[in-house]
């Protein structure tokens, strides 16, 4: 039986990662940048290109318990993701899907990550400019109405498409202060 590596993302310089993912292949692992086509404008032309879909990640399969070194020593790897020290492996089942999505052919473009009760904007549709939860039952999204005052909620059918997260404000480091200044 044929084991199979497990896959592991490595933080790389930024617009560099088919090339790095070139290296490491050249040094016998194998790696894999899922990109996706899209138009940049300049200001005399539209050029077409192609982008990964993780900017500054790739992802590479290696034996955890083996000498992966080399793979760091590789100009403009930085790092494994991990956490705690420990290499964090990336689902071999998310991988594969992004294979297939990019071997289907079909546009691909990257997207805000969404999880069911994450609070959203609808930008899309109908709903549009409505806020709530993103709740997904029996392989549908729906979108999530509260009335605070009376403890009550409404749920509607939405396509995932529609949304974007709304980003919690981002906290003030322990410690840090903020100066006003007024012009003197």
């Amino acid at each position: 039986m044929r084991r199979f590596l497990p896959w592991f993302a490595v933080k790389v310089r930024a617009r560099s990662e088919k090339l790095i993912a070139s290296i490491l292949e050249y040094k016998g692992y194998t790696t894999f940048v899922p990109s996706y086509r899209t138009q940049k404008v300049w200001t005399d032309r539209v050029v077409d290109a192609e982008l990964p879909l993780f900017p500054g990640y790739l992802f590479c399969q290696v034996d955890p318990h083996s000498y992966w070194l080399p793979i760091l020593q590789t100009p403009g790897a930085k790092s494994f993701v991990s956490f705690g020290g420990v290499l964090a492996e990336v689902d071999r089942l998310e991988i594969e899907a992004l294979q297939v999505a990019m071997r289907s052919g079909r546009q691909l473009q990257p997207w805000p990550y969404l999880r069911a009760g994450q609070r959203v904007v609808v930008e899309h549709g109908a709903f549009s400019g409505l806020e709530g939860l993103l709740l997904r039952t029996r392989g549908e999204d729906r979108l999530i109405l509260s009335v605070t005052l009376l403890q009550r909620s409404v749920a509607v059918e939405i396509e995932r498409c529609w949304v974007r997260p709304i980003l919690p404000p981002r906290p003030l480091h322990s410690g840090a202060a903020i100066s006003l200044q007024s012009g003197a």
